[in-house]
C-alpha cells in the first residue's frame, strides 16, 4: 500500500503485504458510501488487468470526499486544486521472483466530483465511476494523461475497458 494508506489503514490495526495477496479492497474514508457489484467490478478489473499481461495483486480503492482528496493532494503531491482520483502505485516487478508481473496501488476517488462529472458530463453516476475506478487501473498498467496525447490513449483504454464491462454484463444476463 502507498505510505499514505498504511498509515491510514494502520491507524485500523490492519496491514497488508502486497507480494503476499491478491485481493482488491474498498474503502470509505470521510464519507457514507457502499460500492454496487464488488464481485463483478473485482472480475472486470482482473481482465483488464490480465488484457495487459499483469496480475492485480493489492489493490485498494478508497472512496473519499472531496476535503478529503484534497487534503491528500496538497500533503503528498504538493497540489492545491480538487481532482476526482490519485493513484499511488505500490508495484513491484514480480516477474524474476514468480513468472507474475503484480500490479499494487492505492487509488483514492472523490465520490463528491465523480457524482458533479457523471452530471456535467451526461454520464450519469454509474457509468462515471466505473470510468474513474478503471482509470485508476489504467495508471497502475502504465497508462498517463499528462498531455493530449497520452489522454486520448488514456480515454480509448478507458472505453475499450468500459466496452468489457457492458459485455461481462451481457455475459451475466
Amino acid at each position: 500500500m502507498s505510505h499514505v494508506y498504511r498509515v491510514l489503514y494502520a491507524h485500523k490495526g490492519n496491514h497488508f503485504n502486497c507480494h503476499e495477496t491478491e485481493m482488491i479492497n474498498y474503502f470509505t474514508e470521510d464519507i457514507e458510501f457502499a460500492i454496487k457489484d464488488k464481485r463483478f467490478i473485482n472480475k472486470w478489473l482482473r481482465q483488464v488487468a490480465a488484457n495487459s499481461q499483469r496480475v492485480i495483486g493489492d489493490l485498494n480503492y478508497i472512496f473519499a470526499s472531496d476535503s478529503y482528496i484534497l487534503d491528500i493532494n496538497k500533503q503528498y503531491l504538493g497540489h492545491d486544486y480538487y481532482t476526482d482520483i490519485i493513484t499511488f502505485d505500490n508495484s513491484i516487478d514480480y516477474s524474476l521472483i514468480n513468472g507474475r508481473n503484480k500490479i499494487c496501488g492505492d487509488i483514492y476517488i472523490s465520490i463528491d466530483t465523480v457524482r458533479a462529472n457523471g452530471l456535467e458530463y451526461g454520464e450519469g453516476f454509474d457509468r462515471e465511476l466505473h470510468r474513474v475506478i478503471v482509470h485508476g487501473l489504467l495508471h497502475l498498467l502504465g497508462y498517463d494523461d499528462t498531455n493530449e496525447v497520452l489522454l486520448a490513449q488514456m480515454r480509448q483504454q478507458e472505453n475499450i475497458a468500459l466496452s468489457l464491462w457492458s459485455d461481462l454484463l451481457l455475459e451475466k444476463r
